[in-house]
């Protein structure tokens, strides 16, 4: 920005003086960006005015729709986007109704531009201006502002506006981050973007198109024409947008209309949920997505395009958790990419550090990385310093993809450390208190245009200030060196393949009087409940003889048992209450506990220690004792009388046929080829680093020879777990861990300097002690 259209910012935006006291300080912009639209527009029309009045009447007489009439007027604006068919103008709306006159002008402007004034809910600042007696005031101070076409071009007047945006999220920087990306973030993301493409930097009458799916106030598509307008003026680019929030909506489109856009092309809505230029490609993609957002409210639309339309739809790869939309708003970039054949595009997405590595094998947000790695979209994540955005101070990344990569960074990606690469504001502006300057940014763009690997390099910054508070200690842990750094990858070195590991189940079981007990009390939910309800009420007056009428009859205390549950047992519901208070509840689980006894009397109270005998020992118990069991008897049953037992014989699952495969979980016992009952508790994953140029077989086995079956002989791989894309055993997996990739190590202190200093503290607590008593 020049000096001049600077103080020209500056000149607008004295507005203020005249709203001070009468309005909030964050209510500023919403009464000076419209009237400086409302007077842009005014002089950008001025020419065109006489024309449009002169039409005006033939038009209507015409009867036309709406839409039909605007297009006869617009003709008549010798090649405007816009017109205004009032005879008024700021100068003429007098001060006695100005209110109703300034009202009855806006109307007057054609749809698009009425939409914006509209979005910015100009009428109630209209209303509140006129009851503070500055209406007229402002109109005056507004009219005579020279920002005319000839005085102001529409770049320098996009960079006005612009810097009224920044003022204006900056006077309100607790929701600025809602639609406000700062410039050094913005400036970042596209030079990375743009810096390849020769043409567009240097080829005279060159048409792009840029689109950003959360325009916010614009930023995004202002930045991308100024950086394009620098390099080549000659250069035209197209501005496609979408915006959720109204009022950002609002200031996007008075940006773009200031700047000659087509403004249809600027869109309100979801972006996710109801996609309003579904059809269209576009050559660059810029956007900062709101972070850790939810998409409860459209997980209905999401869902049904995923599972209805698939990859012909824009969530193909996979959905990642509800509580975080940030990568789904990657998926519905990477579909608006333009075939290869048509020239490709690049796309620049600015998404926090959960995209990175959140989601396991298998799981939405590795399935989508997986997709973009393995299609080879990704070119490079940037990690940008902490403390840069309005509202949040959290760690962010850009992230840099194209389907039109060069020969160079085909099947690689490269990672650039900026985290240092930041200096001090002057003041704190919400959560920013950081900022990168242009040689902090030539630095990355440098890097990542060059392609190369850059080894810890040390930054001549100042060391961070530490606080004077409390006891400094006399030799402080050396600060890690500020440093910058750029590595590049092989795609699939952040691949690895999830497999399951198994280990056998060992049974012990004994029926012993203790664990015959637990049958009293039906397991699951009801079990903790039914065991209080026993103690209280049926230890004393219940027995186990056939004969007990009384056994299981709780009415009498229904209300004092109900009122206990509830306070105490909240997680029950109404059926389970009603259970737990039926006397064939009780009665049921008093024939399983009586069938057990008699079983006792027959196979005695012995441990066993090998599981296979048990179904053999309780048929042979059962014929001789006359007691027959059902399948869910059975179950309960062995349930209360058995334990893990790592001492015990491993429990038999099948038999097979055929030859031993120990490392799948077959194995040769004497003649016989067994597989053993898995132990869940047990289970175990390991994740192995693909490989491409081995056969997944033989990496997985590898690895398990080497660093599993040393110390778990007995283990196996589950065969079964395979993934569902490539058929293989193992579930594929994809995750970028930045920050282990850029450590530092620091070596902790010598252990004599940190007792030093703890003889130093506890002499001093010492000498205050001493002063204390004295």
């Amino acid at each position: 920005m020049t000096q001049e259209t600077n103080n020209l910012a500056a000149d607008i935006w004295s507005l203020a003086d005249l709203l001070r006291g009468d309005f909030k300080q964050s209510q500023y912009g919403r009464i000076i960006l419209p009237f400086t639209l409302l007077r842009r527009l005014e002089c950008v029309f001025a020419g065109s005015k006489e024309a449009v009045l002169r039409q005006l009447p033939v038009v209507e007489q015409m009867k036309l729709p709406e839409e039909a009439q605007e297009k006869m007027l617009l003709r008549a604006t010798q090649g405007l986007s816009f017109f205004n068919t009032s005879p008024m103008d700021l100068g003429t709306l007098g001060e006695a109704g100005i209110k109703a006159n300034l009202e009855r002008y806006i109307q007057c402007f054609s749809k698009d531009a009425r939409e914006i004034f509209d979005h910015f809910k100009f009428a109630e600042f209209i209303g509140l201006l006129g009851d503070a007696n500055l209406l007229y005031k402002v109109v005056q101070k507004v009219r005579s502002m020279d920002i005319s076409p000839q005085a102001v071009s529409n770049y320098e007047m996009g960079l006005v506006f612009e810097e009224l945006i920044r003022r204006f999220a900056e006077s309100s920087n607790e929701t600025a981050g809602e639609h406000f990306t700062p410039r050094d973030i913005v400036r970042l993301t596209t030079s990375l973007v743009f810096m390849e493409d020769d043409e567009a930097l240097t080829k005279p009458g060159i048409i792009r198109s840029i689109y950003d799916p959360t325009a916010g106030t614009g930023g995004f598509l202002s930045a991308g024409m100024e950086y394009v307008h620098e390099l080549n003026p000659q250069a035209r680019l197209l501005a496609y947008g979408q915006e959720l929030n109204p009022e950002s909506y609002a200031i996007c489109k008075a940006d773009m209309l200031i700047k000659g856009q087509d403004v249809s092309q600027i869109k309100l809505g979801n972006t996710l949920s109801n996609d309003h230029l579904h059809a269209s490609r576009f050559d660059y993609m810029l956007s900062n997505p709101p972070f850790g957002v939810d998409w409860k409210k459209i997980e209905g639309a999401i869902t049904d395009e995923h599972t209805l339309k698939g990859y012909d739809g824009r969530f193909g790869p996979g959905l990642p958790r509800v509580s975080d939309g940030s990568l789904l708003f990657l998926l519905h970039l990477i579909s608006k990419l333009r075939d290869v054949k048509d020239g490709g595009s690049r796309i620049g997405i600015i998404l926090n550090g959960s995209p990175l590595f959140t989601g396991g094998a298998g799981s939405g947000e590795s399935e989508i990385r997986r997709y973009v790695l393995e299609a080879d979209l990704l070119e490079a994540i940037v990690a940008l310093p902490t403390d840069m955005f309005y509202n949040t101070g959290i760690a962010t990344y850009v992230w840099v993809l194209s389907n039109k990569k060069t020969a160079e960074r085909k099947g690689k990606v490269q990672l650039i450390n900026g985290t240092n690469l930041c200096g001090k504001t002057r003041k704190s502006l919400g959560s920013k208190r950081n900022v990168m300057d242009e040689s902090d940014i030539a630095t990355i763009t440098r890097c990542f245009g060059n392609f190369e690997v850059v080894d810890a390099r040390p930054l001549d910054r100042p060391a961070e200030p530490k606080g004077s508070r409390g006891r400094q200690a006399a030799n402080p842990k050396a600060e890690a060196p500020k440093t910058f750094a750029s590595k590049i990858f092989a795609a699939h070195d952040f691949g690895y393949r999830r497999i399951t590991i198994e280990r056998p189940l060992r049974l012990s079981w004994q029926f012993s009087d203790d664990r015959l007990a637990a049958l009293r009390f039906a397991p699951g939910a009801l079990n903790g409940a039914m065991q209080w309800i026993y103690r209280e009420y049926g230890a004393e007056h219940w027995s186990d003889a056939h004969d007990c009428e009384h056994y299981g009859q709780l009415a009498a205390y229904t209300d004092e048992i109900r009122a206990h549950l509830k306070r105490h047992f909240a997680d029950l519901k109404e059926k389970q209450l009603k259970d737990l208070l039926d006397a064939d509840t009780w009665l049921n689980q008093k024939r399983i506990l009586l069938k057990a006894r008699q079983l006792q009397q027959v196979i005695g109270v012995a441990q066993c220690d090998d599981f296979n005998t048990w179904d053999d020992t309780l048929k042979a118990a059962g014929s001789q004792a006359g007691v027959s069991l059902d399948t869910k008897e059975k179950k309960q049953l062995a349930d209360a009388v058995s334990w893990k037992n790592p001492a015990a014989e491993k429990v038999v699952k099948k038999l097979h046929k055929g030859k031993p495969a120990p490392l799948y979980g077959l194995f040769a016992v004497g003649k016989d080829i067994v597989e053993y009952q898995a132990d869940s508790d047990l289970r175990d994953f390991e994740n192995i680093a693909l490989d491409p140029g081995r056969p997944v077989n033989e990496v997985n086995e590898a690895y398990f020879i080497k660093e599993v079956q040393p110390h778990v002989p007995d283990a196996w791989i589950d065969a079964g777990k395979r993934d569902a894309q490539d058929g293989e055993i193992g579930i594929v997996g994809y995750e970028i861990p930045f920050n282990r990739h850029f450590y530092q190590y620091q070596p902790p202190r010598p252990l004599e300097e940190i007792d030093a200093d703890l003889d130093a503290v506890s002499a001093e607590i010492m000498a205050l002690l001493r002063e204390v008593h004295s």
